[in-house]
């Protein structure tokens, strides 16, 4: 019998790649939950190209604690929830912090409380590399102390990790694992299904994408100044599907029992450090394009340098990424191209 797991933010990037990689291991029934303030309804109609099968979708908002406990009175038997449902712009959230904890956090809390109500006893928490701050010691490792949270994203990202752990300590019958991954690129290797939101792009990749395809005129990189080889900011940039891929194993880690304590932590990365003047130059030449790329100032809320020590998660997880950058570029520009045509038709 398939596993039934609700995802939080199912229409998202990486909770729409997730819902592609529990359907491809055959052992899970996934059912999305999305508001589509932040994606596209039009996504379940990519995943069914993708896999063949059409996914249950509650449009809802899950800071709506009635109608996401609805939820789970409808589909009684739910064995877990991945949460990914969260607003995760830098520059919005230091320009609009209360509208992040608002969102952010009510939304955790009406999991935990629901996880609590209706017996659901697994939960897989998406947080992110940006509670550790303004890192000194590189790589980064789960033992690495919470730095001051830069942007009010960060703090909810290091609250809500902190409502996780006292939640465990009081619901002993609360699995968890927290994954602090680090910064997503790339899009499914079929080209059929990729990151898109209706607002303005702030990562990265679309950013060098819609440039690419003429959807924006140039490309600005934030700050040349920074204490790193060539002055850019260096990430720790990881392709969604071995993101998704994680979050599989993190719930199959917790069915089988495997967990030391109910409440786990890993680190998702590569474990390789890449500019992001060096991410354009791989896009460039992968794809035999040139960017109209221009300099700017630095942006609030960036650090200079991150990258993770994932060994952890190698080793309890069985997890390793199995892409590399130039998977992470290609697959992008497949997707823009995709998209576009999808567009023009």
């Amino acid at each position: 019998m398939k596993h039934k797991i609700l995802v939080s933010g199912g229409t998202g990037y990486i909770g729409s790649h997730t819902i592609i990689e529990l359907l491809r291991s055959g052992l899970f029934e996934p059912i999305a939950v999305d508001s589509c303030i932040r994606s596209t309804p039009e996504t379940l109609d990519r995943i069914e190209k993708v896999t063949g099968i059409r996914v249950k979708h509650y449009k809802i908002d899950i800071c709506d604690k009635k109608s996401f406990f609805d939820i789970f009175k409808k589909e009684e038997d739910i064995a877990g929830v991945i949460h990914f449902a969260a607003f995760k712009c830098v520059p919005e959230s230091v320009a609009q912090p209360l509208m992040y904890y608002r969102n952010n956090l009510g939304s955790l809390e009406n999991v935990l409380d629901a996880c609590g109500k209706f017996g659901v006893r697994n939960l897989i928490f998406s947080s992110s590399a940006s509670v550790y701050g303004d890192v000194k010691d590189l790589p980064v490792t789960e033992n690495t102390p919470l730095g001051v949270p830069f942007c009010p994203y960060a703090h909810t990202k290091q609250i809500g990790e902190q409502m996780i752990h006292f939640c465990a300590e009081q619901n002993p019958e609360l699995q968890s694992v927290i994954l602090r991954y680090f910064n997503p690129v790339g899009n499914d290797m079929s080209g059929l299904i990729g990151e898109l939101s209706p607002d303005k792009p702030n990562n990265l990749m679309p950013i060098v994408t819609q440039v690419a395809i003429g959807k924006l005129p140039k490309l600005t990189v934030f700050g040349t100044d920074y204490d790193t080889r060539d002055g850019s900011c260096i990430r720790d940039y990881i392709h969604v599907c071995d993101i998704a891929d994680a979050h599989v194993k993190a719930l199959q880690f917790l069915l089988d029992g495997k967990n030391a304590s109910n409440c786990e932590t890993f680190n998702l990365g590569s474990g390789k450090g890449v500019s992001v003047i060096e991410m354009i130059d791989a896009f460039e030449k992968v794809n035999g394009i040139k960017l109209n790329c221009v300099f700017g100032e630095r942006r609030p809320g960036d650090v200079p340098a991150i990258y993770s020590d994932s060994q952890r998660a190698n080793q309890l997880l069985g997890w390793r990424c199995q892409h590399d950058i130039n998977d992470m570029v290609e697959s992008a520009w497949k997707w823009e191209k995709q998209l576009n045509g999808e567009q023009r038709n």
